[in-house]
């Protein structure tokens, strides 16, 4: 019995000192603070960095580029939400070959080509999230998925691709039978590309779930 008591406290001594030694995880290009605050929740060190003030907490928030904040030190994982305006395949028709704004999908592309090098070379395990995107054939990742809110018990539709490094694939825990077009109609407003932007609840809890070391 006494045995078993001291293996039980040291592993109890195992978990806190892994838990002050775990590298810190960020999630990049995001001001909503959804995923961070579940990885703080599970007892994580995670930062969000963003040019815009955070909706979420702002100790934990950095308000800078991302590309400086990176280097600051080695990360277990950085999780990556570019802007898609110029990549994503539904603007083609203005981003697209021989299109007006064609150079600035160009610049996008190699901005976000950049941004993914650079994650690589200072965490553990990358991940970078995009719609349907010209991005992800620019990139060298283990894989590619594509998920939806209601495999994560949201009934709603909104395809969302992830190019994952080092990672496993999000599995689907919480099918939900409505299959709603809510993102796609948000009435015009002030907040409405950065509402559509924000991550569903129930897929950053599995993020949390399936990706913690």
């Amino acid at each position: 019995m006494s045995n078993q008591k001291n293996e039980q406290e040291k592993d109890a001594v195992a978990s806190a000192v892994n838990a002050i030694v775990r590298p810190p995880i960020l999630v990049g290009c995001e001001e909503s603070g959804t995923i961070t605050s579940e990885f703080r929740k599970a007892g994580y060190e995670a930062y969000s960095c963003d040019l815009k003030l955070t909706r979420g907490n702002s100790d934990w928030h950095f308000r800078d580029d991302i590309m400086n904040v990176i280097p600051t030190r080695e990360w277990d994982l950085i999780i990556l939400h570019p802007e898609c305006t110029a990549l994503a395949l539904s603007g083609n028709r203005w981003y697209g070959k021989g299109m007006k704004k064609h150079d600035e999908r160009l610049e996008a592309i190699e901005w976000t080509v950049q941004l993914w090098e650079l994650a690589k070379k200072h965490a553990r395990r990358v991940a970078l999230e995009n719609p349907a995107s010209v991005i992800y054939r620019h990139l060298d990742y283990d894989s590619l998925q594509y998920i939806q809110p209601w495999q994560f018990g949201h009934g709603e539709q909104k395809k969302t691709g992830l190019a994952l490094w080092n990672l496993p694939p999000l599995l689907p825990t919480n099918i939900a039978f409505e299959r709603k077009q809510k993102v796609w109609k948000m009435p015009p407003g002030q907040n409405r590309k950065r509402d559509r932007s924000k991550t569903y609840a129930g897929i950053a809890r599995e993020i949390v779930n399936q990706w913690a070391a």
